[in-house]
């Protein structure tokens, strides 16, 4: 009831839109956010503000941590190198404008900085994804194949890896967002979320369009089901190798040395799955937004904690850096 009364009350042509026949040519878009109400806005933005510096930190650390130690300049370092800075720029695409719409009365976003904002989540989101396919690969070759990991997981293949991941996210996020912003929009130009992500946007698309169908199995193939089964493989040879291992102690430490990763996927592809794999009867934008919450900030905020605190190689990293930093013994 909420949506159908500011649908209703933005049917009033002005600058952000100007009618022609039955499609609606958008100037901008105004973002409903994450709640709809006012009085919880201050607080709910020193939150998130205190989070996105936290996330900021906590990557830049293991960004510098693995790059300042050569201890740490192994494969599996260099993709945690990669997903810091991806989770660093993922964020950076969405938590701005939506700490900006805080505290702002208007909050609204351009059309064309709609469109760049949906290119750059989907980019680094679609590179994230990847890139933990990626990282699943890595963990298979080093506990299948430990006599040969640094021969097949040599300096040009990690490169070109981790090349695959973005040139993926890039041509992804290209072709959803042409296709999304090819299509005229009809009635509203309300979005109800805190950004402009791909389900609220095509939504508002004329209902005559093809569009949204194409768009629900574009995503869920390119961006979630690929990488996963990706992951899925990898993790059906690892548990299988994992088996046959005599020892206990042998089994233990290769479970640890997968267990970072299976949290940050568990993390990551937990609500996404659910966020745009559930069929459209289950939809409750309260949730949905939610969920992109989730998938959005969670793992990048405790990726640092689960890639380096319980890392025992990247904790001495630290402490020698502070050590050297100040100058004694700690």
């Amino acid at each position: 009831m909420y949506d159908n009364k500011i649908r209703q009350s933005n049917k009033v042509e002005g600058p952000e839109e100007m009618t022609g026949g039955n499609d609606t040519i958008i100037m901008e878009f105004t973002l409903l956010g994450l709640f709809h109400y006012p009085e919880l806005q201050p607080l709910l933005f020193l939150a998130f503000l205190t989070i996105y510096i936290l996330i900021l930190m906590g990557n830049a650390l293991v960004i510098l941590v693995t790059v300042y130690d050569p201890v740490l300049h192994t494969p599996m370092y260099f993709f945690l190198r990669n997903l810091a800075f991806l989770e660093i720029c993922y964020t950076s695409v969405t938590i701005p404008k939506m700490l900006a719409n805080l505290l702002l009365e208007k909050k609204t976003i351009s059309f064309s900085g709609c469109a760049i904002q949906m290119y750059f989540f989907l980019f680094f989101g679609t590179a994230v994804c990847y890139l933990l396919a990626v990282i699943s690969y890595d963990r298979y070759v080093a506990i299948c194949n430990p006599l040969h990991y640094p021969v097949l997981m040599s300096r040009r293949l990690c490169l070109l890896l981790v090349s695959g991941c973005w040139v993926t996210g890039m041509s992804v996020s290209l072709g959803q967002t042409a296709l999304i912003f090819s299509v005229p929009f009809c009635g509203s130009n309300i979005i109800n979320h805190f950004f402009c992500d791909v389900p609220p946007l095509v939504k508002l698309l004329c209902p005559d369009s093809h569009v949204n169908e194409v768009m629900k199995v574009l995503m869920n193939i390119l961006v979630i089901i690929i990488p996963f089964t990706l992951i899925l493989a990898s993790y059906i040879c690892i548990v299988t190798a994992i088996l046959s291992i005599p020892s206990l102690d042998g089994k233990r430490k290769a479970i640890h040395t997968c267990s970072s990763h299976l949290v940050s996927v568990s993390l990551f592809y937990g609500s996404a799955v659910f966020r745009y794999l559930r069929p459209n009867s289950g939809y409750t934008s309260g949730l949905d937004k939610l969920l992109s919450l989730l998938y959005t900030v969670a793992p990048a905020l405790l990726n640092p904690v689960i890639y380096s605190l319980r890392n025992q190689r990247v904790k001495a990293a630290l402490r020698k850096s502070i050590q050297r930093t100040l100058g004694v013994h700690v």
